[in-house]
């Protein structure tokens, strides 16, 4: 099998079809990609190329595209929504979803939960929640007059949060702990969480009155910010199309479950030995050190930032059926793992400035690694 030189780490190649993504890098990376391949000669050419993975991702990519299509039945669009889901899961990692009423943002997280052999907990958030009803309690047993622990609603698999800024900052600080080292202490008394763990939260960013704005330190223990815009005209269509045909059925009557728990943590564990190499690792630390010096930024974004922009483009590079890292996946996690970590001047917000508008400009004026 022909060698391609110039890719550090001895990648080889073989002869399937290249991703279009991959060929651009390639191309970056100063590697020679011709228009044809000869066999017999062992030259490399630009048709039918890929890269022979070390890891057997094959199980992966199959589950990962049958949950997409079971998605698809229900949600229309939002694709890109769908593959920062399934790359949270993949990377152990907790999502907050952003978005006006009506665009879907608690049904995809109940469609998800429908795909996924796992238990599943709702809580919905309220002024007068209190940390008990999320955590549990300590309850007073009067046959053996001992107090007895009986867990909240947290002690669950896939957390959906529901309006997650319409609770207290108290309330909102009982998530700090379970959400970061998937325990909780009550009493004393450490209570492991059962893996997988994760967290997909939901918040209004139009209503004001009645909310609480979650605090930096919570925004910080959530992988993925995302934010979910208005669907297209012709997306909008094919929804009312949706509905309308439904009749008496569930939208989520048909769906299928394709992973189980341990089927999840198996990819995980496949998801961490993707491969990075030493110049991209540079290239996630000059990211987000240029936010902390970033003129327009108030606060940057901490080293938890750089940790969970490695995991992410690890999960980008496994749905995409890589088994190595590139420039191109370290930029598709940048924007939702970076715009909710900081914090914009007050007098570029009042130009009407965005974080993700910031980000994507220190993006381009980093240099990509050759």
């Amino acid at each position: 099998m022909p060698q391609i030189k110039g890719l550090t780490q001895n990648y080889y190649i073989s002869i399937k079809i290249l991703f279009n993504p991959l060929n651009l890098w390639l191309k970056k990376q100063n590697i020679p990609i011709m228009d044809d391949i000869n066999t017999t000669s062992g030259e490399i050419t630009n048709e039918n190329v890929n890269f022979e993975t070390r890891i057997n991702l094959g199980p992966l990519l199959e589950h990962v595209n049958t949950i997409k299509k079971e998605i698809e039945t229900v949600i229309v669009g939002q694709h890109k929504m769908v593959d920062q889901l399934l790359v949270a899961i993949l990377s152990n990692g907790h999502v907050l979803l952003e978005g006006v009423p009506g665009v879907a943002k608690t049904i995809t997280a109940k469609l998800l939960s429908k795909t996924l052999n796992i238990g599943f907990s709702r809580i919905q958030f309220t002024p007068d929640l209190m940390p008990s009803d999320i955590l549990g309690t300590s309850i007073f047993n009067l046959k053996n007059s001992e107090f007895e622990f009986k867990k909240g609603p947290i002690f669950s698999n896939l957390i959906l949060i529901d309006e997650i800024n319409r609770a207290p900052a108290k309330t909102q600080a009982a998530l700090f702990e379970v959400m970061e080292e998937r325990q909780i202490t009550i009493d004393g008394s450490g209570y492991q969480l059962d893996a997988p763990f994760l967290v997909i939260a939901t918040q209004n960013p139009i209503e004001q009155e009645g909310t609480y704005r979650l605090p930096e330190a919570q925004l910080d223990r959530f992988l993925f910010k995302i934010t979910i815009d208005y669907p297209k005209l012709n997306e909008e269509i094919l929804i009312i199309q949706r509905e309308h045909s439904l009749q008496d059925h569930g939208k989520l009557d048909a769906i299928k479950t394709i992973l189980s728990s341990d089927e999840i943590k198996a990819y995980q564990g496949l998801v961490k030995q993707i491969r990075v190499e030493q110049n991209l690792l540079e290239y996630i630390a000059r990211i987000v050190v240029n936010t902390r010096e970033n003129a327009f930024l108030y606060l940057g974004a901490s080293p938890r930032a750089s940790i969970a922009i490695l995991n992410a483009s690890k999960g980008f590079a496994a749905i995409r059926g890589r088994d190595f890292v590139t420039p191109e996946d370290i930029k598709e996690a940048a924007i939702p793992v970076l715009q909710h970590r900081v914090i914009v001047t007050p007098e570029r917000e009042m130009e009407g400035i965005t974080s993700s508008e910031i980000i994507k400009q220190i993006i381009e004026t980093v240099e990509i690694p050759r």
